[in-house]
């Protein structure tokens, strides 16, 4: 399955996965057509959950704005581009309800400035990039053992925009890397966010080895996957690309060159990641 060459009108959702997550848009246009739409609502949201921390001025702004989301996905009706379409695919049966919940609660934890350790951060990925991919995995129709590897997949997809988001949440105040890890290299949070484009570089250390880590995670979900549910998979294939870069901090989604492209292609002719 390859993307159409015809350009469709895009959706509100479409315009904003577009431009804010261009790396889930173009794994999305190797799913069924009549499927784009609900990912692209799913996509939307979790943009807007992402954001929700990304924009507010204190920690409880934050929580604010993930409420108002919880409302949209618990029932209430808000007119709103995003809200008023995803409220009707909830009624409709074409999202998990339960599962958009569990997003939004795990989202919680980007109210925390740092993770104590790595353990706490991977179970951090798993519920929230991870259960992304499980949820697109549920619209495309793959079955509970392989949304076990779309969460896993989907964490490692997670990592790699944390180890490369490095410079961007230091700027935020706030540093991804577990203090654990920071620690044993002689480091402080305070190290990063107090030179937040040098960041990546300060940690390049702890950097590598979460690098590694998600490599070693992704060598045991490689293999043949699904067409049907492959477009959820994908992203995967770029997280691989950019773990393998040596330069932390310096991967910009909305710039992706030929390379990044050619291989998500090739992976979806080939079905496997």
């Amino acid at each position: 399955m390859s993307p159409s060459l015809n350009e469709p009108v895009l959706s509100p959702a479409a315009h904003v996965v577009r431009r804010y997550d261009p790396d889930r848009f173009f794994a999305s246009l190797f799913a069924a057509p009549d499927r784009r739409e609900s990912l692209m609502l799913l996509y939307a949201l979790n943009h807007e959950l992402v954001r929700a921390r990304e924009v507010a001025s204190t920690p409880i702004v934050a929580l604010i704005r993930l409420q108002w989301w919880r409302e949209v996905v618990e029932g209430v009706e808000k007119r709103h581009e995003l809200a008023t379409p995803l409220g009707a695919a909830l009624k409709a049966g074409q999202l998990d309800r339960e599962g958009l919940l569990a997003l939004i609660e795990a989202r919680e934890a980007d109210t925390e400035e740092s993770f104590p350790d790595s353990l706490t951060l991977w179970h951090y990925l798993e519920q929230t990039a991870g259960q992304v991919a499980v949820l697109a995995g549920q619209i495309l129709g793959a079955g509970k053992q392989e949304q076990v590897r779309l969460r896993r997949l989907g964490a490692v997809y997670g990592l790699a925009g944390v180890v490369h988001g490095v410079c961007a949440h230091a700027a935020q105040g706030r540093v991804l890397v577990p203090v654990a890890e920071l620690h044993a290299a002689g480091l402080e949070p305070e190290a990063l966010t107090s030179a937040p484009h040098e960041a990546g570089n300060i940690a390049a250390g702890p950097l590598q080895a979460l690098a590694t880590e998600g490599q070693r995670r992704l060598r045991l979900c490689r293999g043949r996957v699904g067409r049907g549910w492959m477009a959820a998979a994908l992203p995967a294939v770029l997280a691989r690309r950019d773990l393998a870069r040596p330069i932390f901090g310096s991967i910009n989604p909305s710039q992706r060159g030929l390379g990044d492209r050619l291989a998500v292609l090739m992976a979806a002719l080939s079905g496997r990641i």
